[in-house]
């Protein structure tokens, strides 16, 4: 699975603009994260239609990125998140864009977008799941 990560400008109605064209094309977004830093914001999500993502996003002229994707169930417990994203790390693997995507019983589940999907799974051992 892939991840895009969508630049778009901090203003009234962008997230709009890239929810409404996914939803009229029949792309449904699975998972999703976004954030603003200034003028700007990033809109980081998985689509069940990553074909149908893609055109849309290059149909619209919107600029962005697509890294590969590795889910994990991590325990849900103080820590647990740095310690797999240090684990990560220490294995060389850059953490692009990372969201919750649900709990399952005492784990949260979460997406990694990611530099090296093989090595991140590696670093993440058991943790990593389908």
């Amino acid at each position: 699975m892939s991840a895009f990560i969508v630049d778009l400008p901090n203003r009234p109605g962008s997230l709009a603009a890239v929810g409404q064209a996914l939803g009229e094309r029949g792309v449904n977004i699975s998972a999703a994260a976004g954030a603003t830093s200034g003028d700007t914001g990033t809109l980081a999500f998985t689509a069940d239609d990553e074909a149908g993502a893609r055109a849309v996003l290059d149909g619209r002229g919107w600029t962005y990125r697509v890294v590969d994707t590795v889910n994990a169930a991590l325990e849900h417990v103080p820590g647990s998140l740095g310690a797999a994203a240090r684990r990560m790390a220490d294995a060389g693997v850059n953490i692009e864009t990372m969201f919750a995507s649900g709990m399952e019983g005492n784990r949260v589940k979460f997406v990694f977008g990611v530099s090296d999907a093989g090595a991140a799974r590696a670093a993440l051992g058991d943790a990593a799941v389908d």
